[in-house]
């Protein structure tokens, strides 16, 4: 390619990371061809992601049998695979993390997903997915769920990385940023030190345009084709939801970590948490296949993009410097307008809707791993 339009982005203080890991990945050397070329700082995986990435994939099979042959069960097995290739992936990561000074350079895991109304077995879960993969460069992703946000402040105190995931309000990420604070705060009243743990708040994009634009649909199907400014006024919301939502967060996020309070931490070494843009592959083809990461470039912001989309960026992004600092006062106001009679999209229920969504779109899979892990085992166990 001519142009890498996502070494420009970085030009802007914004990291681009993947969404997508698997073991043929790392092992066939696309992984540091992708560091390389296409300059992406980190890489986030998920119950989708490896439900995707194990079955079917040979290439997993010797470490299968292996755990047969030991006797475990099929969640210990799933956890060796699992962790092995976020080792692996750290590893790759390790001189990104070195060079930045811990900034960029990290792998993302997902605990269980099941655990997302659980509060103490997250905690549980996070400390020995940290401890068992003991890379320091690991994230471990916990939902911003009302159980999960105790869940992070608590083990952002004991020093573990968190991936707050899941947020789709801005309320919702000022809890997980809030979480964060507490953590660090927590551990200074400790005398522990606080410069090498990091976090990031998973802002989620394109489910909420999905959401919203049936919403706004059934509407104008309502209203039927009678009153065509109406109609004309609620088509102009289409895809516009999700950016407007992002600008306040961000807007939020220059708050929180501009603070007094803030700055007392800072002196002691402690790093932001960054807002990650997340689910920014673009679902509606007559929207830009890149209108998540044009339109939200931001200084100390990570946008994390699948594989698809990333090539698509590397080849037509156009990035400019602070876009999600433009037009924040419309921002504001569309989202209110959100409320008027005429248009009347109660946001607070989509958020919840799609919090609930969330979980069962990682629930699901990881269910269907475990199920498909069992079927295989039993297959290699009579080989």
């Amino acid at each position: 390619m001519a142009t890498n339009h996502i070494a420009e982005i970085r030009q802007y203080n914004q990291s681009i990371w993947m969404d997508h890991l698997n073991r043929s990945l790392i092992e066939s050397g696309e992984l540091e061809d992708l560091i390389k070329h296409l300059n992406i700082r980190g890489i986030t995986s998920n119950p989708a992601i490896f439900k995707s990435s194990i079955m079917g994939n040979e290439s997993y099979d010797a470490d299968i049998k292996a755990g047969i042959e030991k006797n475990q069960s099929v969640e210990e097995i799933c956890t060796h695979l699992i962790f092995d290739d976020i080792r692996n992936a750290c590893d790759t990561f390790r001189p990104i993390y070195d060079e930045t000074q811990g900034l960029d350079g990290y792998v993302s895991i997902e605990i269980p997903p099941n655990l997302a109304r659980d509060t103490q077995k997250t905690i549980s879960e996070a400390r020995r997915y940290f401890n068992e993969i003991n890379r320091p460069n690991v994230m471990i992703k916990i939902p911003g769920t009302p159980e999960g946000i105790p869940a992070v402040e608590q083990v952002i105190s004991e020093g573990i990385n968190v991936n707050v995931t899941l947020l789709f309000s801005v309320d919702s990420y000022l809890e997980a940023a809030q979480a964060y604070i507490r953590g660090l705060e927590t551990r200074v009243k400790n005398n522990q030190p606080i410069d090498s743990i990091a976090s990031v708040a998973s802002f989620f994009l394109s489910r909420i345009d999905v959401k919203v634009d049936q919403l706004i649909d059934e509407r104008i199907k309502k209203i039927g084709t009678e009153n065509l400014n109406e109609e004309a006024r609620l088509s102009q919301l289409k895809g516009k939801v999700a950016i407007a939502n992002a600008k306040i967060a961000y807007q939020k996020f220059l708050e929180i970590f501009g603070s007094e309070r803030w700055k007392a931490l800072e002196e002691k070494g402690a790093n932001a948490q960054r807002l990650l843009w997340a689910s920014t592959s673009t679902k509606n083809p007559e929207y830009s296949d890149v209108m998540y990461i044009d339109e939200l470039v931001g200084k100390n912001t990570v946008n994390t993009v699948p594989l698809e989309t990333l090539k698509a960026c590397a080849d037509h992004c156009h990035p400019s410097e602070d876009k999600i600092e433009t037009d924040v006062d419309q921002a504001y106001q569309l989202m209110e307008s959100l409320q008027e009679p005429d248009i009347d999209i109660n946001l607070d229920r989509v958020m919840s809707e799609l919090l609930e969504e969330g979980i069962d779109k990682f629930v699901q899979p990881y269910d269907e791993l475990m199920k498909s892990l069992k079927d295989k085992t039993q297959q290699l166990a009579t080989v």
